[in-house]
Protein backbone atom coordinates (compact mmCIF):
# COMPACT_ATOMS: atom_id res chain seq x y z
CA UNK A 1 0.00 0.00 0.00
CA UNK A 2 2.54 2.64 0.70
CA UNK A 3 4.67 1.43 -2.52
CA UNK A 4 1.38 2.25 -4.23
CA UNK A 5 0.92 5.91 -2.45
CA UNK A 6 4.44 7.06 -3.33
CA UNK A 7 4.22 5.53 -6.83
CA UNK A 8 1.14 7.51 -7.27
CA UNK A 9 0.01 3.93 -9.25
CA UNK A 10 -3.50 3.30 -10.17
CA UNK A 11 -5.36 0.53 -8.17
CA UNK A 12 -5.59 -2.50 -9.39
CA UNK A 13 -10.00 -2.45 -9.85
CA UNK A 14 -9.24 1.23 -11.76
CA UNK A 15 -6.55 -0.44 -14.26
CA UNK A 16 -8.62 -3.94 -14.27
CA UNK A 17 -11.56 -0.96 -16.11
CA UNK A 18 -8.99 0.30 -18.14
CA UNK A 19 -7.78 -2.69 -19.93
CA UNK A 20 -11.36 -4.81 -20.11
CA UNK A 21 -14.21 -3.34 -22.27
CA UNK A 22 -17.10 -2.70 -20.85
CA UNK A 23 -19.79 -5.33 -18.98
CA UNK A 24 -16.52 -7.58 -20.03
CA UNK A 25 -15.74 -9.19 -16.50
CA UNK A 26 -13.01 -12.06 -17.25
CA UNK A 27 -10.21 -12.21 -20.01
CA UNK A 28 -11.00 -13.81 -23.62
CA UNK A 29 -9.47 -16.85 -25.13
CA UNK A 30 -6.99 -15.49 -27.58
CA UNK A 31 -3.42 -16.30 -29.42
CA UNK A 32 -1.05 -16.83 -26.41
CA UNK A 33 1.68 -17.89 -28.16
CA UNK A 34 4.46 -16.12 -30.43
CA UNK A 35 6.08 -17.38 -34.04
CA UNK A 36 8.29 -15.56 -36.09
CA UNK A 37 9.04 -17.83 -38.77
CA UNK A 38 9.78 -16.34 -42.41
CA UNK A 39 6.14 -18.07 -43.44
CA UNK A 40 3.73 -17.07 -40.85
CA UNK A 41 4.61 -14.49 -39.01
CA UNK A 42 2.15 -13.49 -35.50
CA UNK A 43 2.68 -10.91 -33.06
CA UNK A 44 0.29 -11.42 -30.15
CA UNK A 45 -0.48 -8.44 -27.93
CA UNK A 46 -2.20 -8.24 -24.48
CA UNK A 47 -5.54 -6.43 -24.34
CA UNK A 48 -5.74 -3.07 -22.92
CA UNK A 49 -4.78 0.16 -23.61
CA UNK A 50 -2.32 1.50 -26.34
CA UNK A 51 1.19 0.07 -24.14
CA UNK A 52 3.12 3.75 -26.23
CA UNK A 53 0.53 5.53 -23.78
CA UNK A 54 0.61 3.12 -20.60
CA UNK A 55 4.48 3.26 -20.67
CA UNK A 56 4.05 7.43 -20.50
CA UNK A 57 2.23 7.08 -17.80
CA UNK A 58 4.79 5.04 -15.74
CA UNK A 59 7.47 7.87 -15.58
CA UNK A 60 8.05 11.68 -13.71
CA UNK A 61 6.51 13.62 -15.71
CA UNK A 62 3.32 11.67 -15.28
CA UNK A 63 3.71 12.32 -11.55
CA UNK A 64 5.28 8.33 -11.04
CA UNK A 65 8.34 7.53 -9.57
CA UNK A 66 9.60 4.55 -11.85
CA UNK A 67 12.10 5.95 -14.53
CA UNK A 68 14.72 3.22 -14.39
CA UNK A 69 17.84 4.26 -16.90
CA UNK A 70 20.18 1.88 -17.83
CA UNK A 71 23.65 1.95 -18.52
CA UNK A 72 26.84 -0.83 -20.20
CA UNK A 73 29.60 -1.03 -22.71
CA UNK A 74 29.83 -3.44 -25.24
CA UNK A 75 32.02 -3.58 -28.12
CA UNK A 76 32.50 -5.97 -31.28
CA UNK A 77 35.15 -5.68 -34.69
CA UNK A 78 35.96 -8.15 -37.24
CA UNK A 79 39.25 -8.50 -38.12
CA UNK A 80 40.71 -11.41 -40.32
CA UNK A 81 40.86 -13.84 -37.77
CA UNK A 82 37.32 -13.46 -37.33
CA UNK A 83 34.92 -11.11 -34.77
CA UNK A 84 36.09 -9.85 -31.30
CA UNK A 85 33.48 -9.62 -29.45
CA UNK A 86 33.76 -7.84 -25.50
CA UNK A 87 31.44 -6.25 -22.63
CA UNK A 88 31.54 -5.39 -19.16
CA UNK A 89 29.05 -7.19 -16.58
CA UNK A 90 27.09 -3.89 -14.39
CA UNK A 91 23.58 -4.02 -14.26
CA UNK A 92 22.21 -0.91 -13.10
CA UNK A 93 18.74 0.51 -13.02
CA UNK A 94 18.89 3.77 -12.42
CA UNK A 95 21.28 4.81 -9.67
CA UNK A 96 20.59 1.27 -8.11
CA UNK A 97 23.90 -1.19 -8.77
CA UNK A 98 21.35 -4.18 -9.53
CA UNK A 99 24.38 -6.44 -10.71
CA UNK A 100 28.03 -6.37 -10.88
CA UNK A 101 28.17 -10.55 -12.30
CA UNK A 102 26.03 -10.01 -15.59
CA UNK A 103 27.02 -11.81 -18.75
CA UNK A 104 26.07 -9.51 -21.30
CA UNK A 105 26.47 -11.96 -24.35
CA UNK A 106 23.78 -13.91 -25.03
CA UNK A 107 25.32 -17.44 -26.62
CA UNK A 108 22.42 -17.77 -29.63
CA UNK A 109 24.22 -21.18 -30.78
CA UNK A 110 27.50 -22.14 -31.67
CA UNK A 111 28.02 -19.68 -34.49
CA UNK A 112 26.20 -17.11 -32.91
CA UNK A 113 26.04 -14.80 -30.72
CA UNK A 114 24.62 -11.52 -29.37
CA UNK A 115 25.22 -9.01 -27.07
CA UNK A 116 22.88 -6.47 -24.48
CA UNK A 117 22.49 -2.94 -23.66
CA UNK A 118 19.12 -1.38 -22.81
CA UNK A 119 16.82 -3.52 -20.78
CA UNK A 120 18.47 -6.83 -20.01
CA UNK A 121 14.93 -8.55 -19.68
CA UNK A 122 13.95 -7.25 -23.13
CA UNK A 123 17.34 -8.08 -24.89
CA UNK A 124 17.35 -11.96 -23.01
CA UNK A 125 13.68 -12.50 -24.06
CA UNK A 126 14.25 -11.31 -28.05
CA UNK A 127 17.56 -13.16 -28.40
CA UNK A 128 16.34 -16.21 -26.58
CA UNK A 129 13.36 -15.88 -29.38
CA UNK A 130 15.62 -15.79 -31.92
CA UNK A 131 17.68 -18.60 -30.79
CA UNK A 132 14.51 -20.47 -31.14
CA UNK A 133 14.31 -19.45 -34.93
CA UNK A 134 17.34 -20.15 -35.74
CA UNK A 135 17.65 -23.66 -34.37
CA UNK A 136 14.11 -24.27 -36.25
CA UNK A 137 14.93 -23.14 -39.39
CA UNK A 138 18.14 -25.60 -38.82
CA UNK A 139 16.23 -28.06 -38.34
CA UNK A 140 13.72 -27.69 -41.39
CA UNK A 141 16.44 -26.51 -44.29
CA UNK A 142 19.37 -28.49 -42.63
CA UNK A 143 21.94 -25.65 -42.73
CA UNK A 144 22.66 -23.49 -40.57
CA UNK A 145 20.93 -20.23 -40.84
CA UNK A 146 23.39 -16.60 -42.22
CA UNK A 147 24.00 -14.03 -40.14
CA UNK A 148 22.52 -11.81 -42.15
CA UNK A 149 19.26 -12.92 -41.53
CA UNK A 150 19.37 -14.04 -38.13
CA UNK A 151 19.99 -10.45 -37.65
CA UNK A 152 17.08 -9.30 -40.15
CA UNK A 153 14.56 -11.65 -37.90
CA UNK A 154 15.60 -10.00 -35.24
CA UNK A 155 15.11 -6.37 -36.48
CA UNK A 156 11.51 -7.74 -37.88
CA UNK A 157 10.94 -8.76 -34.27
CA UNK A 158 11.44 -5.22 -33.16
CA UNK A 159 9.89 -3.28 -36.33
CA UNK A 160 6.34 -5.10 -34.96
CA UNK A 161 6.57 -3.61 -31.27
CA UNK A 162 8.12 -0.60 -32.00
CA UNK A 163 7.16 2.52 -30.07
CA UNK A 164 5.58 0.10 -27.60
CA UNK A 165 8.62 0.78 -24.79
CA UNK A 166 11.22 -1.71 -25.47
CA UNK A 167 14.79 -0.95 -25.01
CA UNK A 168 17.46 -3.06 -27.10
CA UNK A 169 20.67 -2.28 -28.94
CA UNK A 170 21.97 -5.23 -29.84
CA UNK A 171 24.94 -6.76 -32.00
CA UNK A 172 25.09 -9.71 -33.76
CA UNK A 173 27.86 -11.57 -34.63
CA UNK A 174 28.74 -14.88 -36.53
CA UNK A 175 30.10 -16.67 -38.92
CA UNK A 176 28.76 -18.73 -41.76
CA UNK A 177 29.55 -18.82 -45.52
CA UNK A 178 30.20 -15.30 -46.53
CA UNK A 179 33.01 -15.86 -43.55
CA UNK A 180 32.43 -13.45 -40.32
CA UNK A 181 29.56 -10.91 -39.97
CA UNK A 182 28.74 -8.18 -37.61
CA UNK A 183 25.32 -6.38 -37.52
CA UNK A 184 23.67 -4.04 -35.00
CA UNK A 185 20.13 -4.16 -34.54
CA UNK A 186 17.81 -1.87 -31.87
CA UNK A 187 14.74 -1.82 -30.76
CA UNK A 188 13.45 0.88 -33.75
CA UNK A 189 13.88 -1.93 -36.25
CA UNK A 190 17.29 -0.52 -37.63
CA UNK A 191 19.82 -2.83 -38.88
CA UNK A 192 23.25 -1.87 -39.98
CA UNK A 193 26.54 -3.73 -40.73
CA UNK A 194 30.01 -2.46 -40.27
CA UNK A 195 33.70 -3.91 -38.66
CA UNK A 196 33.18 -2.48 -35.91
CA UNK A 197 30.36 -1.03 -33.48
CA UNK A 198 29.98 -0.26 -29.81
CA UNK A 199 27.05 0.38 -27.89
CA UNK A 200 25.74 1.41 -24.27
CA UNK A 201 26.31 4.78 -22.77
CA UNK A 202 30.00 3.89 -22.25
CA UNK A 203 30.60 3.80 -26.04
CA UNK A 204 32.22 6.72 -26.99
CA UNK A 205 35.10 6.14 -24.56
CA UNK A 206 35.14 2.12 -26.23
CA UNK A 207 35.26 4.03 -29.71
CA UNK A 208 37.87 6.26 -28.85
CA UNK A 209 40.02 3.12 -27.64
CA UNK A 210 38.92 0.97 -30.80
CA UNK A 211 39.48 3.83 -33.48
CA UNK A 212 43.05 4.30 -32.19
CA UNK A 213 44.46 0.86 -32.31
CA UNK A 214 42.08 -1.24 -34.81
CA UNK A 215 43.33 -2.61 -37.78
CA UNK A 216 42.34 -5.39 -40.19
CA UNK A 217 45.44 -7.37 -40.16
CA UNK A 218 45.91 -7.56 -36.36
CA UNK A 219 47.24 -11.15 -34.49
CA UNK A 220 44.84 -12.72 -32.71
CA UNK A 221 46.78 -11.68 -28.99
CA UNK A 222 46.28 -7.61 -30.48
CA UNK A 223 42.75 -8.07 -30.65
CA UNK A 224 42.23 -9.38 -27.70
CA UNK A 225 44.23 -6.62 -25.62
CA UNK A 226 42.30 -4.40 -27.95
CA UNK A 227 38.88 -5.44 -26.55
CA UNK A 228 40.04 -5.62 -22.96
CA UNK A 229 41.33 -2.35 -23.23
CA UNK A 230 38.50 -0.84 -24.75
CA UNK A 231 35.91 -1.95 -22.02
CA UNK A 232 38.33 -1.42 -19.43
CA UNK A 233 38.55 2.88 -20.36
CA UNK A 234 34.69 2.68 -20.92
CA UNK A 235 34.21 1.40 -17.17
CA UNK A 236 37.08 3.92 -15.91
CA UNK A 237 34.59 6.60 -17.21
CA UNK A 238 31.47 5.66 -17.78
CA UNK A 239 30.09 5.39 -13.78
CA UNK A 240 27.21 3.00 -14.85
CA UNK A 241 29.82 0.10 -16.42
CA UNK A 242 32.04 -2.05 -14.53
CA UNK A 243 32.52 -5.21 -12.91
CA UNK A 244 34.38 -7.52 -15.07
CA UNK A 245 35.39 -7.62 -18.72
CA UNK A 246 33.73 -11.31 -21.24
CA UNK A 247 35.42 -11.10 -24.04
CA UNK A 248 34.68 -13.88 -27.14
CA UNK A 249 36.15 -14.99 -30.54
CA UNK A 250 33.80 -15.81 -33.43
CA UNK A 251 36.04 -18.20 -34.84
CA UNK A 252 35.48 -20.42 -38.61
CA UNK A 253 35.03 -23.03 -35.99
CA UNK A 254 32.51 -21.33 -33.82
CA UNK A 255 33.22 -19.21 -31.08
CA UNK A 256 34.77 -19.52 -27.58
CA UNK A 257 35.22 -17.73 -24.79
CA UNK A 258 38.04 -15.69 -23.96
CA UNK A 259 38.64 -14.95 -20.73
CA UNK A 260 36.63 -12.89 -17.77
CA UNK A 261 38.60 -10.54 -16.13
CA UNK A 262 37.88 -7.98 -13.26
CA UNK A 263 38.57 -4.34 -14.66
CA UNK A 264 40.02 -3.21 -11.16
CA UNK A 265 43.22 -5.06 -12.20
CA UNK A 266 42.79 -4.21 -15.51
CA UNK A 267 42.72 -0.35 -14.58
CA UNK A 268 45.69 -1.02 -13.23
CA UNK A 269 47.77 -2.84 -15.76
CA UNK A 270 46.37 -0.10 -18.19
CA UNK A 271 47.01 3.07 -16.19
CA UNK A 272 49.39 5.05 -17.75
CA UNK A 273 47.57 7.16 -20.06
CA UNK A 274 44.45 6.81 -17.63
CA UNK A 275 45.50 8.98 -15.14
Amino acid sequence: MALLDVSGFNRYSELRRQILPAGQTHLVDRTNHYSFGTKTPEFALPLGVDPSAFLKSCNQEAGVCIDLNHGTTTLAFKFKHGVIVAVDSRASAGRYLASNDVNKVIEINPYLLGTMSGSAADCQYWERLLAKECRLYRLRNNHRISVAAASKLLSNMMLGYRGMGLSVGSMICGWDKEGPGLYYVDDNGTRLSASMFSTGCGNMYAYGIIDSGYREDMTVEEAYELGRRGITHATHRDAYSGGVVNMYHMREDGWIKVCKEDVSELIHRYRKGMF
